[in-house]
């Protein structure tokens, strides 16, 4: 690593774990205080998750002067919570008529009255907290017709699900058939009619040091992937991109909230941001930019061109359309006569000699070879070691006192909860929500969401798998309180769909955003503004869907480079180089 981005980089302790994030250097923080942030760059990105990363990463190796704008804040491995007096400070929920927690919060909770939703917040966006399962939708999804031609005809996709692929390392465990909860899907889903397959996730399960360079430590299976890794083996954005682009001069700011984003009359893009964390040396910015990329996620992207919309911006009449909840359900299996294992045990773990597995080891495969709405993919999950103490507080409303009282003196790992099973499941919706906003705040609005026949799919598959293993389905551990009886999701899309002029999409195939001026062609588009991330996916996956925004945004930077001239190059940081470097 440079010299002088070492003296930039304000020095942090060591950890174990990640071993030093450049290749063993004590330059851990890539973030900046706000009172470097400069008044005009080449490309402004307001957010640091899959999309964010990306584009940061390839434009800073194109020689572009890039600033990373993030609400959230940088966590180092080790810092995640594995306390639930930790975790519970880490929640920031929003609804119609209240909002509790801090703004730099990682779990972010949006309460709808159609569904809730449950996004990450933080520097890496939701690579800190899922599950990292990395899968390649059908090649049904991107034939649809709610997609642009271009996705499926110019071959560039695939390109950039190669170099997706190649940068978060995707890989099933080579143990999977080991971890108990493994079996118990195994044994309970032998006869439904699915495949049962070793979940490819982007962990490293073994000690590596990645394409950015930086080494990285082999997961412990301990469960905690959904908390935040703090062994340092999940391959997120926090470890791949963004390092990537701090090494090749990219400067990222965290705490900093976007508001809306306007054209100024020299043909900047202008960039509002207020300041949100605990450094409000710049109270308010205003960023100039010639290009600027939002990547805020499908909430944060779409509420901003909302607002932007609001300010005077010309924008697609289909803006906030085409909401999709990816077909997502979390469930549970409360009472099995067997043991799972589907709790974490942490880094340390709680409990010595306890393997659970990554939070997704395996899954069951349901396809239709007929209908592709049909198809869905059912894991095995685990809940992170934080949420041991709580979990017989959360099933007290579905009356299991007995059974909590027994936890509580047992421990999680012990008692009745020694055999909860928790599912993650992904299929497809008609993608019918709609954003909003309301009382200046987004909203999200889906009448009928409940009753959208995916969740009919899921409830009895999952019945029938919780039956098989002697216990009963707990579709939503928290019905009857303020969490109500509507559907969630953890991996909205929509909201800012591409499209094949501006009636109809908000984005072209090139996440270019459409011009709505009422003097300007269907296709025409403002230059220099994008979105990159799930909000421009205009339709359900019917996987999860962090490789597709990967490899999207992959595609996004192909065309962008060829649009302008630019060249870079993907190639991994040689362990020789970083060594060079350092």
């Amino acid at each position: 690593m440079p010299d002088a981005l070492c003296k930039r980089l304000p020095p942090v302790r060591t950890y174990a774990g990640a071993g030093g994030l450049f290749h063993g250097t004590i330059c851990m923080t890539l973030s900046l205080p706000l009172s470097a942030l400069k008044r005009r760059y080449d490309v402004i990105v307001v957010g640091s998750g899959y999309g964010g990363g990306v584009t940061a990463s390839r434009l800073s190796r194109a020689g572009k002067r890039v600033a990373v704008l993030e609400r959230g804040r940088e966590i180092s491995t080790g810092e995640f919570p594995q306390k639930f007096g930790a975790l519970k400070s880490e929640f920031q929920v929003t609804g119609k008529s209240f909002r509790t927690g801090s703004e730099q919060a990682i779990y972010d909770v949006r309460l709808g009255r159609d569904m809730h939703v449950l996004v990450a917040c933080g520097l890496g966006g939701g690579s800190l907290v899922n599950a990292g399962v990395s899968l390649v939708p059908d090649k049904r999804v991107f034939a649809d017709d709610a997609w642009p031609g271009q996705i499926a005809q110019d071959g560039m996709l695939a390109e950039g699900f190669r170099r997706a692929e190649q940068w978060l390392r995707p890989a099933s465990d080579p143990r999977a058939s080991e971890m108990t909860k493994f079996g118990v899907l195994e044994r309970a889903g032998a006869g439904l009619g699915g495949t049962l397959v070793a979940s490819r996730i982007a962990v490293s399960f073994e000690d590596t040091t990645n394409p950015a360079g930086i080494h990285q430590k082999a997961c412990t299976r301990c469960g905690d992937c959904c908390a935040g890794c703090n062994v340092g083996a999940k391959n997120t954005v926090a470890l791949t991109y963004l390092p990537d682009a701090v090494q090749h001069g990219a400067e990222i700011f965290t705490g900093l909230k976007v508001g809306t984003v306007r054209k100024g009359t020299d043909g900047q893009w202008q960039v509002f941001a207020q300041a949100v964390g605990s450094d409000r040396s710049v109270a308010e910015a205003v960023i100039e930019a010639p290009v600027v990329v939002l990547a805020a996620g499908t909430l944060g992207s779409t509420e901003i061109l909302l607002r932007s919309r609001e300010a005077g911006l010309p924008l697609s009449d289909r803006i906030g359309q085409r909401f999709s909840a990816n077909g997502d359900i979390i469930a549970f299996g409360y009472g099995a006569k067997t043991t799972v294992n589907g709790v974490g045990v942490g880094h340390p773990p709680k409990v010595e000699g306890l393997e659970i597995g990554a939070s997704v080891s395996g899954q069951l495969e349901f396809r239709d070879a007929d209908v592709l709405a049909n198809e869905l993919n059912v894991q095995e999950g685990a809940l992170p070691s934080a949420f041991a103490s709580v979990l017989p507080v959360l099933f007290l409303p579905n009356g299991r006192l007995l059974g909590a009282i027994s936890s509580l003196v047992n421990g999680v790992y012990k008692g009745p909860f020694a055999s909860l099973q928790t599912f993650f499941a992904v299929s497809h919706d008609s993608a019918a929500g709609r954003f909003s906003l309301e009382d200046d705040q987004l909203a999200l609005g889906w009448p009928g969401a409940k009753d959208e026949p995916v969740y009919t799919r899921l409830d009895a598959i999952l019945s029938r798998l919780v039956a098989a293993s002697g216990g009963k389905y707990v579709k939503n551990p928290l019905a009857g309180t303020i969490m109500g009886h509507q559907p969630a999701t953890a991996h909205p899309l929509g909201g800012c769909g591409m499209g094949r002029d501006r009636s109809d999409g908000v984005v072209d195939h090139k996440c270019r955003v459409f011009d709505g001026a009422s003097g300007a062609g269907d296709t025409a588009v403002h230059e220099g503004l994008y979105v990159i991330d799930g909000a421009v996916i205009p339709r359900s996956l019917g996987v999860n869907p962090l490789l597709t925004i990967t490899a999207l945004s992959e595609r996004a930077m192909l065309h962008f480079a060829q649009d302008r001239g630019l060249r870079y190059t993907t190639a991994p940081v040689s362990p020789a180089a970083a060594a060079a470097s350092a």
